[in-house]
């Protein structure tokens, strides 16, 4: 049984050999084979470009100085100071044993202040209606009013200014009123003024003052008036009518020891 089996294999194997291909064809076809193999199993290197980022940017900084702004500090334009001549004032001495320096240009006015012999001072001013002068004695406090006639003179007083004589009045309501029912009549070149009796203390009372510009020989004058006491309530001035291109009138004052009271116009008639 066994060489029966035997005998078909070889059999078998011969008739499969007889039909399959060459020796030669077989090496070909196997080197064939495993040149196609080895081709599939041989690794191919392609090279593949690749970009690596190699540089790396360091940032660069710049140096920014900060200003410190300093103030540049403002010229301050200071003048020279030139020195201005001083003005000399007219200087003064009393010349007489015993004077007077009142609150206006006039004997008419209030006393001020007592004046001797000797006493100096300096004149600042000077009236624009009579000859008298604004001065400050040494030995006052304060300027009043006083005549050149008791004065000796040093300078010219013509180069002063004028002082307008009611700034330099002291004015008080305090205790008296200004005088009523005042009248005026005309009497061909003269005028009489006359008005009721303001009654004061005998201590207080110095009486009226009529502060007054009138026509005479052609001129208009400042005839300032008073009166010595409250019981005097009238006066009579010499006015030329229609001769003066200015009106003439005035206004009349109550007058006590520490002032004048508040005026009051007097009505002047025009002929």
């Amino acid at each position: 049984m066994k060489r029966n089996f035997l005998f078909l294999a070889l059999s078998l194997l011969l008739f499969i050999s007889a039909c399959g291909p060459s020796a030669e064809a077989q090496a070909t076809g196997t080197a064939t084979a495993q040149t196609a193999t080895a081709a599939m199993w041989t690794a191919t290197y392609t090279p593949t470009s690749t970009f690596t980022l190699t540089s790396t940017v360091t940032p660069t900084f710049t140096f920014t100085p900060t200003f410190t702004i300093t103030e540049t500090p403002t010229i301050t334009w200071t003048p020279s100071i030139t020195p201005s001549p001083t003005f000399d004032f007219p200087k003064v001495t009393v010349n007489v044993a015993h004077a007077g320096c009142l609150y206006g240009p006039a004997k008419a006015f209030l006393w001020k202040f007592d004046l001797s012999e000797g006493d100096k001072g300096y004149v600042g001013n000077r009236s624009p209606f009579s000859n008298w002068l604004w001065v400050k004695f040494d030995r006052w406090p304060d300027f009043c009013w006083v005549s050149p006639a008791v004065l000796d003179i040093t300078g010219d007083v013509r180069t002063l200014a004028f002082k307008d004589y009611l700034k330099s009045m002291p004015m008080t309501n305090a205790l008296y009123a200004a005088p009523t029912n005042v009248q005026a009549e005309r009497k061909g070149d003269q005028v009489t003024v006359s008005w009721d009796e303001v009654w004061m203390t005998q201590d207080d009372d110095r009486g009226y003052f009529l502060d007054v510009w009138v026509c005479q020989n052609g001129n208009f004058v400042w005839v300032p008036t008073a009166l010595p006491d409250q019981y005097h309530t009238e006066v009579t001035f010499d006015d030329e009518a229609g001769i003066c291109s200015q009106e003439s009138g005035g206004k009349l004052y109550t007058v006590e020891k520490h002032g004048y009271p508040s005026p009051v116009d007097i009505p002047w008639p025009s002929q």
